[in-house]
């Protein structure tokens, strides 16, 4: 196999994008997590029927938030059940992330800050004061719950997260480049992040991480890997392969199926729940830990029936299309972009759609 790689990876210094350059991938990091969960469920850690608390007692009083009172108190309830793990692994058992929206929860969240805490045990122990936004299963809200799986990860394996992820799933797939933190000797692969500056209309080169080189407290199952994009392909092409590449299987085909399965309710499909280009919709489900397109034309998006998909916050993108047998991963570091600008995600996703259905142009 060959690869190219196009660009720069520092504005400023004009160092090229290189097939091994590092960049920060943020919400890919998911189903790499989820990939993980569903190594445990093969051995018969966790069922998606079973009550988190069952796996995490200290979410055994967890109450739904259903308004505030006089004093902007919360007002709170018990759930009409308990939270599952199938509802965990799909977003919908009621956490949110205390970052996209500003509900009297959200402010909760912010407060009580549980993605700053020093270690996983004490992030799930922040959590378990904090109430669910909605009742478990009646909607999809982006949030935490990705990094309550790195928590549980660790838990029912024995294992640090980090460790795990490793063993179980870098080092098998020969994932070199992917971790929670850079080698000091390859910080110069790293990319730089640039945020768009609406007042000057320019690009900013973004701080990087003054811990980058140490393995965190908190590994954020739900954004914090770095990685390159030859090992992300590799992580994706063992997905299409029905879990297995190059001889080393990691998961059953039939697991890979369940991830990729739409799990939402029809109710949930119809609430116009969901985030950016993750609208869900009866054309667009979720499974776990990725969205699942039902409906290509009703999706607006030029990929095979079936296919599934996420992207990180710096713009980086992934889908696997099993109709057509395609990976495709995209890598760009940069948050936001000027008023109008090119979506990158959906150039690509109409390049190779045109090269499919005209390969002679």
């Amino acid at each position: 196999m060959q690869y190219k790689a196009y660009g720069v990876q520092d504005v400023q210094t004009k160092a090229p994008m290189k097939v091994d350059t590092i960049a920060r991938i943020y919400s890919m990091t998911k189903p790499v997590t989820g990939a993980a969960m569903m190594m445990l469920y093969e051995e018969g850690k966790w069922k998606p029927s079973d009550p988190i608390a069952k796996h995490i007692p200290e979410f055994a009083n967890l109450k739904v938030h259903t308004g505030a009172d006089g004093n902007g108190a919360s007002i709170l309830a018990s759930p009409a059940h308990a939270p599952t793990m199938g509802e965990l692994m799909s977003h919908t058992a009621g956490f949110t992330y205390g970052l996209f929206g500003s509900t009297p929860v959200d402010k909760l969240y912010t407060a009580a800050a549980p993605l700053q805490a020093p270690s996983l045990k004490t992030f799930i122990d922040r959590m378990a004061t904090l109430p669910l936004l909605y009742q478990p299963g009646t909607r999809w809200v982006y949030s935490v719950a990705v990094d309550i799986q790195g928590y549980l990860v660790e838990k029912l394996s024995g294992k640090t997260f980090p460790e795990f992820l490793r063993t179980r799933i870098f080092e098998p797939l020969g994932m070199t480049d992917t971790a929670f933190f850079v080698p000091q000797d390859k910080l110069p692969r790293v990319a730089t992040i640039y945020s768009w500056n609406q007042a000057n209309g320019a690009l900013a080169p973004m701080p990087r991480d003054p811990q980058i080189t140490s393995e965190p407290g908190l590994p954020s199952g739900g954004g914090g890997l770095y990685g390159t994009a030859a090992d992300y392909f590799r992580f994706a092409q063992m997905l299409l392969n029905g879990g297995q590449l190059d001889g080393r299987r990691l998961l059953k085909t039939s697991t890979v199926d369940m991830m990729r399965t739409n799990i939402l309710s029809d109710a949930v499909l119809a609430s116009n729940s969901g985030i950016g280009q993750a609208r869900f919709s009866p054309a667009q489900g979720f499974g776990y830990d990725v969205a699942v397109v039902l409906d290509p034309a009703g999706a607006q998006r030029q990929v095979g029936k079936g296919s599934y998909w996420w992207w990180g916050l710096a713009g980086t993108w992934f889908w696997i299309d099993p109709t057509n047998d395609i990976v495709f991963v995209g890598i760009i570091q940069r948050q936001g972009g000027a008023p109008g600008a090119v979506n990158h995600e959906d150039v690509s996703r109409r390049v190779v759609s045109d090269a499919l259905t005209n390969p002679k142009r």
